[in-house]
């Protein structure tokens, strides 16, 4: 999250909570903003010569507010991590959806060759017609397409 939304976040909070400036001195004034924006460093630099208690009420504010801005920037994150899971399980669903469309029309086409084999070897049976298949003609299963059959018809001895 970049610092602009940071600071939104931060001063649409801080302006809900307090709404009064934070006093640094009797003639100057800090808001939440410029305290949070602000370096240690800095900040150690206008606090020099405060009395002490105030010197840890506006550093414990000042770490309040860096706290909900991270809280902020931490619910950010995981809302955007959810929307995107979502959307990859909404992705993947549909994937598995389509495979398994895919997946039930290659089995109709599989079944539909084994009824066909079938009946052409019922045929071949019925005539007498020996059918020679080459030797491994069904497996390895990762062969895209099936080598020739090749028929070999003797004449009848009538």
């Amino acid at each position: 999250m970049s610092k602009k939304i940071f600071m939104s976040l931060v001063k649409s909070e801080t302006e809900r909570a307090n709404r009064v400036p934070v006093v640094v001195s009797h003639n100057s004034q800090l808001s939440d903003d410029e305290l949070v924006a602000m370096t240690v460093k800095e900040l150690n630099r206008i606090l020099k010569g405060m009395p002490r208690e105030e010197v840890v009420k506006l550093k414990q504010r000042r770490r309040t507010l860096k706290n909900r801005g991270y809280a902020a920037n931490c619910r950010e994150k995981r809302l955007s991590q959810k929307e995107e899971l979502e959307y990859e399980k909404d992705h993947l669903r549909a994937e598995v959806h389509r495979l398994r469309r895919e997946n039930e029309g290659v089995k109709t086409e599989l079944g539909s060759l084994k009824d066909k084999y079938d009946a052409l070897q019922r045929f071949a049976d019925a005539n007498r017609i020996k059918v020679l298949t080459p030797p491994l003609m069904f497996s390895p299963p990762h062969r895209h397409h099936m080598d020739a059959m090749m028929v070999k018809s003797e004449p009848s001895q009538a």
